[in-house]
């Protein structure tokens, strides 16, 4: 990234007001805090022991040479 643009950014980031989020993230977080333990619900427990199952999976194949 250009110096300039990095000095223009750090001025706009220490002079800016801080804005409220907007209220379609707000509906959206809401929304999605509402969505998970329904469709935990939803699901028998057969179901969320494959998803469970599936992810472990993927989370431990991946090497540990990205982090």
């Amino acid at each position: 990234m250009d110096v300039n643009v990095r000095a223009f950014r750090v001025v706009q980031a220490a002079t800016s007001e801080r804005k409220e989020p907007e209220a379609r993230k707000v509906a959206a977080r809401k929304g999605g805090l509402i969505g998970g333990p329904s469709r935990a619900r939803s699901i028998s427990a057969e179901r969320r022991s494959e998803i469970a199952s599936k992810a472990s999976k993927a989370r431990w194949s991946r090497s540990s040479t990205g982090k």
